[in-house]
């Protein structure tokens, strides 16, 4: 599968999702100089050149019609998720991305038409991590 970053999808995102990806291509929007490419254009061009997939931070694509209806006559699979403002926004965002789109890519290549997924972020209130300490609960073989 053929999948392209948009414009606003962090460009380190790249690299790691080609390591995680395996043998599916991944690019980028700055990589293949499209940056400013209007979203009305870029889903057809992006089919005509054999992308798959879009990646998306873009939460209006949806909610305009002429970039829906453009998007559905392109045919390809649109994947979005939303990322908060700041470092630990951009750290949440990426950490999602890395982790579902393994899931995504493999669901979506069983598929026979367009599908849009909506990836859903980690939550900065929410702690995705545990600390225990060891004096009042030792792991079964903690040294005593």
């Amino acid at each position: 599968m053929r999948i392209l970053l948009d414009e606003h999808v962090p460009i380190q995102t790249l690299d790691l999702l080609t390591r995680v990806l395996g043998p599916h291509e991944v690019d980028h929007v700055h990589r293949i100089r499209w940056r400013g490419k209007q979203d009305l254009f870029l889903f057809a061009d992006a089919v005509a050149r054999g992308y798959h997939l879009l990646l998306t931070n873009d939460r209006r694509q949806l909610s305009d019609p002429r970039e829906c209806d453009a998007l559905k006559r392109a045919g390809i699979h649109h994947v979005r998720y939303e990322q908060s403002e700041g470092l630990r926004g951009l750290a949440l965002a990426v950490a999602a991305i890395l982790a579902a789109m393994p899931d995504v890519v493999d669901a979506l290549e069983n598929e026979s038409g367009q599908r849009l997924v909506r990836i859903v972020g980690l939550r900065p209130r929410r702690r995705s991590f545990e600390v225990i300490d060891p004096q009042r609960e030792p792991p079964a073989y903690w040294p005593r």
